[in-house]
């Protein structure tokens, strides 16, 4: 199944927020590492870890 990487940083950033309440900037932070860190150099080492 192909999640588009948008609609997940959005599940798991209102998951997060629900269940562990932690600041918006953290949260804000968080995501936009993650989402640059997708569209980098590690991406097939992260591909590779995942699969």
């Amino acid at each position: 199944m192909d999640v588009p990487l948008w609609l997940a940083l959005i599940v798991v950033g209102g998951l997060g927020i629900k269940l562990i309440r932690p600041p918006w900037w953290l949260v804000a932070v968080i995501l936009l590492g993650g989402y640059l860190l997708a569209d980098s150099l590690l991406t097939p080492v992260i591909d590779s870890t995942i699969k």
